[in-house]
């Protein structure tokens, strides 16, 4: 035993200074190891087989001869799989998505649906017998195509009311001097991240162990013990390094298929995605049609506001795209309207991803204020600071902090904004037009419940164990960052352990919560542990740890709107011969509370922007009306922005730190990509005189666009 003083001298604040990531070393030279390639004695491999149909009924499986196999073990389908148990409401509030909770009956749903489960000794064999399985189904006709007044859309409300309504919005658009009434559509879309869904379950003395590649190991543990009904104490999940998730790693069928096959084995397996079954199982975001309709003075000041959002989920599980929620944010008017509406398909289920419903949101209203913009006579930045809230529009809360106004001025005095010439279609490079955009951002600013181990061990260091989640975000460094300026100390005598729900409950890395969330409770250790070693506490060879909880603190938080906040930029040349466009530059200036860690946050807000960009010209998923299933589901035929297509791109910040957060976090994940498409859109507009309402901004709808031959401007 060493009897502790604080053994701290006060040191330079690490929190606000650039530092590379702590695990930086162990990813560049292979020691980090991810879901899929960390070994495990006796494993054995399973392969997915997903139906080739789009919606009907299972007749019947042929596994005889696929049992009989070089090194097939087993076939887990809806004949032999163990019942699972699915009336719950899980820690995100909602039952859980049937497609997770595979094999319970012989109904397809979708095309891709898993139908069955094939283990066999090595994966190249899982796979050969898995393509040998003959399925025999009953097909039945299919819809998969969202459309505008389908005749099942309807209300959902998921985490935000379905709609609201202030006024009376008909009437506000009556007596407006200026109306704009105009639909905007953006594409089904995919994560991509470039790692994919792997999980390895198996049983160790009686206790169930997943490792995983996901956001949340306290998430995904709480849904395994509910499906298989097992005791909270008998199932541990680690997930340690992950490749991306952008909310699509939570529970899938992959980890509920490795349990069932290594229950029945008893043996570890190991079940892996492949990029193609991603596409069906790993969730997407929804395509939208977005209705938005504008009245306002010949200033520009809002007196209506409407915002209808409708998104497609599937048959088995209603999963809304809120995009009409960033305009109960963004813009007041006297009388306004807000609607999330879904329309049941024959189609996977939808999930959440990067900024869900701000995304494509933020591409409507923000296209939408440039067009109201445009027939004003009013600089766009201008209309927007003429119609800055004083509170929610919505909810009538005030805001925490609101900083949009300073991200504008700012953004603008940098990419010189005001030698910008109005008129469209009027700058020119040789053969490409020239034109600039921009475009307001928020998100959430939010925070869940979490716990926190923090051991002062006898050395002098300091062990943090929490079960958060680093998606390749820096969020282990920024923890550490945190912890270090809490306790006093350098960074170097801190470790911080992450990825294991034996930790204890933590919010999920989602909804740009996680490191707010994981620093709140980690200072509030921090303070406990400083008090006990203040007293001179004896510290045993197996440290002094203490133990901290959020949940009281955040539910005593007064209500207020919480949101990060920021401007986009863009610049673009369009070639209108061969219907190219090329962002020039970007700047994002943003308001997203106190920045942990510059280094990692700006690659955070870039990345977002980059994902604008590819958006708004690249990404878009495709299905065959015929078949029910996607063109080109791989990262050949789905296409997204490469450096190519990524030249002069800047990410910066205002001060804005969050007066009620005990380090002043909001969070940067996804206020990067809110607002980007936006922008890039508006300046596309600006450089032929077209507007594109219609995501991504392919050459062909560039070519066959009409450019008005007298500067003016046109629809496509």
């Amino acid at each position: 035993m060493t009897t502790a003083t604080t053994g701290r001298t006060p040191v330079q604040g690490a929190v606000g200074t650039a530092h590379t990531r702590v695990e930086g070393r162990d990813k560049v030279t292979g020691a980090a190891r991810y879901a899929g390639e960390i070994p495990f004695a006796d494993l054995a491999h399973g392969w997915l087989v997903l139906s080739t149909v789009t919606r009907g009924r299972i007749r019947s499986l042929d596994t005889e001869a696929v049992l009989g196999m070089p090194g097939v073990l087993t076939v887990v389908h809806h004949q032999n799989a163990p019942r699972l148990d699915t009336d719950y409401i899980g820690l995100l509030g909602g039952p859980p998505d049937p497609t997770a909770a595979v094999f319970q009956h012989d109904r397809v749903p979708h095309a891709g649906w898993p139908v069955a489960l094939v283990v066999a000794e090595t994966p190249e064999q899982a796979r050969e017998a898995a393509e040998a399985l003959v399925v025999t189904y009953d097909e039945e006709p299919h819809d998969t195509t969202l459309r505008p007044g389908h005749p099942d859309a309807h209300p959902v409300g998921g985490h935000m009311p379905a709609e609201t309504q202030k006024g009376d919005p008909d009437a506000a658009l009556a007596a407006s001097a200026v109306v704009l009434d105009a639909e905007y559509t953006t594409p089904e879309e995919h994560h991509s991240m470039m790692e994919p869904h792997a999980a390895t379950a198996l049983w160790d003395g009686g206790r169930l162990e997943v490792v995983d590649s996901n956001q949340g190991t306290t998430w995904v543990k709480d849904e395994l013990v509910k499906l298989f009904s097992l005791d909270e104490s008998a199932v541990r999940v680690r997930s340690e390094h992950i490749g991306g998730g952008f909310g699509s790693k939570g529970l899938r069928a992959h980890q509920v298929a490795a349990v069932m096959a290594a229950t029945a084995l008893q043996r570890p397996v190991r079940v892996v995605m492949t990029r193609r079954q991603m596409f069906s199982l790993a969730g997407y975001r929804s395509p939208t049609v977005q209705r938005i309709r504008l009245g306002a003075g010949t200033d520009g000041r809002l007196r209506a506001l409407e915002h209808l959002s409708l998104n497609q989920t599937s048959t088995v599980y209603e999963f809304v795209e809120p995009g009409a929620g960033v305009s109960r944010v963004m813009y007041d008017a006297e009388a306004h309207r807000t609607a999330n509406h879904v329309a049941r398909l024959d189609v996977p289920s939808p999930t959440f991803m990067r900024a869900p419903g701000e995304a494509p949101g933020s591409f409507a209203i923000e296209a939408a204020l440039d067009e109201l913009a445009e027939r004003c006579g009013v600089d766009p930045i201008e209309l927007r600071l003429r119609n800055e809230p004083g509170a929610g529009p919505v909810s009538g809360q005030p805001f925490s902090s609101r900083n949009l106004a300073a991200c504008f001025r700012e953004g603008a005095r940098r990419f010189g904004w005001a030698d910008r010439d109005p008129r469209p279609g009027v700058r020119r490079d040789g053969r490409w037009l020239l034109g600039t955009g921009t475009a307001a951002a928020s998100f959430p600013a939010g925070a869940g419940p979490s716990t926190a181990l923090l051991t002062a061990e006898a050395d002098g260091t300091f062990t943090v164990r929490i079960a958060a989640a680093d998606l390749g975000t820096g969020a282990r460094t920024a923890l550490t960052l945190i912890a270090a300026d809490a306790l006093e100390v350098t960074p170097d005598r801190v470790h911080v352990r992450i990825g294991d729900s034996d930790f204890g409950p933590a919010m999920i890395a989602g909804g740009s919560m996680g490191t707010r969330s994981w620093a709140w409770a980690i200072t509030a250790a921090a303070a406990e542990l400083r008090e006990r070693l203040a007293l001179g506490t004896a510290v045993p060879s197996e440290g002094i740890t203490v133990r901290s909880d959020t949940t009281a603190a955040l539910g005593a938080l007064a209500q207020k709107e919480r949101h990060s906040f920021g401007a986009q930029f863009a610049e673009v040349a369009v070639d209108t011969a061969t219907g190219e466009v090329r962002v020039r530059r970007m700047l994002g200036i943003f308001a997203a509370g106190r920045i942990v860690n510059p280094l990692t946050a700006r690659n955070q807000l870039v990345g977002g922007m980059v994902w604008g960009i590819s958006m708004a010209l690249h990404e878009e998923a495709v299905r065959d009306r015929a078949t029910g299933g996607l063109y080109g589901p791989d990262l050949a035929g789905y296409h997204v922005a490469t450096h190519a297509d990524v030249t002069d791109i800047e990410a910066d910040w205002v001060d804005d730190p969050d007066p009620d957060d005990p380090v002043g976090i909001k969070g940067v994940g996804e206020i990067g990509i809110v607002g980007a498409a936006a922008a890039v859109a508006n300046a596309v507009w600006h450089a032929m005189g077209v507007r594109h309402r219609s995501l991504p901004i392919r050459p062909d709808r560039v070519l066959t666009a009409a450019v008005p031959v007298d500067g003016g401007a046109a629809d496509a």
